[in-house]
C-alpha cells in the first residue's frame, strides 16, 4: 500500500500523527516589541490537528528582527507570553516547533535605531521593507565580521535555550528565503574571501555552526530547518545552486537532523522566480532523513508526492490560514475556504482573517 497523508510519521524526536504539516506562516499579531499576544494561543490551537505546526518566524535577537509585530524570543518576556501558546497546542492534542528567524539584510534601519543591517557582504536587497511607518527602500547592509561571527552562533543559541523554557517541541532553523543564513548560501549576496565565503564549503559553514549550535542545546531528533534552493529568495540566488544546496545536504546528512523542509515554489508562489529547475531530487539523494515539501500544493499533489516518495510529508502554509482544520478537510474531500480580505489581514493587528475562519463543523452549524 502506498503512503499516504494520514499515516504517522516520526520527524526526528517528534512523532506526528499525521503527514500534513503547517508552514511557518508570518501574521504579526505580537507587540511591537515582539511578546506573543492572547490572540496567538487562538490561533495556534485551532489548527493543532495538523501532524506539526511550524511557528510563525521568530526572531532569535533585536539584530535580526525587521518585520512589525513579529514576535520574538530573545527576552524573559517573550518566553512568558509564548508559554500559554504552547500549553495551548499542547491541550489541544498537538505538535509545535519554533521557527529561528534572523533577518539579515531585510531588516531596514528604522527597527535599528538608525545604524545598517548585517549580512554576509555588503549588499542591498531590492524592493521595499514594511515598517510601522510604511514602506521604505531597504538600505545596504554592512558584513559581519570574523570576530562577530561567535556572538552570532551564541544568539541562536539562547534563543534555542529560550525556546525549550517556553515549552517548543523542537526548533527549526529559518535558512530560506533570502534571509541571514540564505544570505550567506548564495554567491549573489555571499562575496566574502574568508573562511565564511568563496566555496560552497565556506558558505555553508554559518549554517553547520548554527545546527551544531541548536544540537547542543536540544539535541538531533526536535531540530530541523528550512531551505529555498530554487531560484532567486528577495535578491539572493545562486550562479550554481546544485553545488551549494549539494554542500548544505551532505551537512545536513552529516548532522542527522530530525527533518528537513524545502520551499518549492510553484507558479503563484511568494518569492521569486519560480521557473528553475526544482533542486528536491538533488538534496533528498544525499540526506536521507524525512524529507518535507512546501508551497502552493492542493490536496492531490501532496497525496501523489507522499505515495511517489518524492517526500515524506507536506507542509501547508496559505490554505492553513484560512481552514483551520485543514486535516479534516483533506480528509473528507471538502472544500477549502479562501482567504479573505488578503494580504491585508495576512499581517494586521486584530482578530480579522486571524482566529475568526470558521471549522467544518461550524459552517454545518450555521448553515
Amino acid at each position: 500500500m502506498p503512503t499516504t497523508l494520514f499515516d504517522p510519521i516520526d520527524l526526528g524526536s517528534i512523532h506526528a500523527p499525521n503527514r500534513i504539516l503547517m508552514a511557518p506562516l508570518t501574521r504579526g499579531r505580537a507587540t511591537a516589541g515582539g511578546v506573543p499576544t492572547a490572540i496567538m494561543q487562538t490561533y495556534y490551537r485551532q489548527r493543532a490537528s495538523a501532524g506539526l505546526l511550524i511557528s510563525e518566524a521568530t526572531a532569535i535577537s533585536p539584530e535580526g528582527h525587521g518585520w512589525p509585530s513579529a514576535p520574538g524570543i530573545w527576552t524573559d518576556e517573550q518566553v512568558e507570553a509564548w508559554k500559554p501558546v504552547t500549553e495551548a497546542v499542547h491541550q489541544a492534542g498537538g505538535r509545535i516547533v519554533l521557527q529561528l528567524w534572523h533577518m539579515g539584510r531585510i531588516v531596514h534601519p528604522y527597527f535599528l535605531g538608525g545604524q545598517p543591517p548585517v549580512s554576509a557582504s555588503a549588499t542591498t536587497a531590492p524592493g521595499h521593507a514594511h515598517t510601522p511607518e510604511g514602506t521604505k527602500p531597504y538600505e545596504q547592509a554592512r558584513p559581519l565580521r570574523l570576530d562577530e561571527m561567535p556572538r552570532l552562533v551564541d544568539d541562536y543559541g539562547h534563543a534555542a535555550q529560550n525556546a525549550k523554557k517556553a515549552g517548543f517541541d523542537g526548533v527549526q532553523l529559518h535558512g530560506a528565503n533570502g534571509y541571514l543564513i540564505d544570505q550567506f548560501l548564495r554567491d549573489s549576496t555571499n562575496l566574502r574571501d574568508d573562511i565564511y565565503g568563496g566555496s560552497p564549503e565556506n558558505r555553508v559553514r554559518l549554517l553547520r555552526e548554527v545546527l551544531e549550535r541548536l544540537i547542543e542545546v536540544w539535541g538531533t531528533g526536535p531540530v530541523s530547518v528550512r531551505l529555498s534552493p530554487n531560484g532567486d529568495s528577495q535578491g539572493a540566488d545562486d550562479s550554481n545552486p546544485a553545488a551549494v544546496f549539494g554542500e548544505a545536504a551532505r551537512v545536513l546528512q552529516a548532522l542527522q537532523l530530525g527533518f528537513v523542509e524545502l520551499r518549492q515554489p510553484g507558479p503563484n508562489g511568494t518569492f521569486g522566480n519560480t521557473d528553475v529547475p526544482q533542486q528536491d531530487a538533488l538534496i533528498r539523494s544525499i540526506y536521507t532523513g524525512p524529507l518535507v515539501l512546501n508551497s502552493d500544493y492542493n490536496a492531490d499533489q501532496a497525496a501523489a508526492d507522499v505515495a511517489s516518495g518524492r517526500a515524506d510529508a507536506i507542509s501547508f502554509g496559505r490554505p492553513f490560514i484560512s481552514n483551520p482544520d485543514l486535516v479534516d478537510r483533506i480528509a473528507t474531500g471538502a472544500h477549502w475556504n479562501p482567504n479573505k480580505g488578503v494580504p491585508q489581514t495576512w499581517y494586521f493587528p486584530g482578530e480579522a482573517g486571524y482566529t475568526d475562519y470558521p471549522t467544518l463543523a461550524e459552517e454545518t452549524e450555521a448553515a
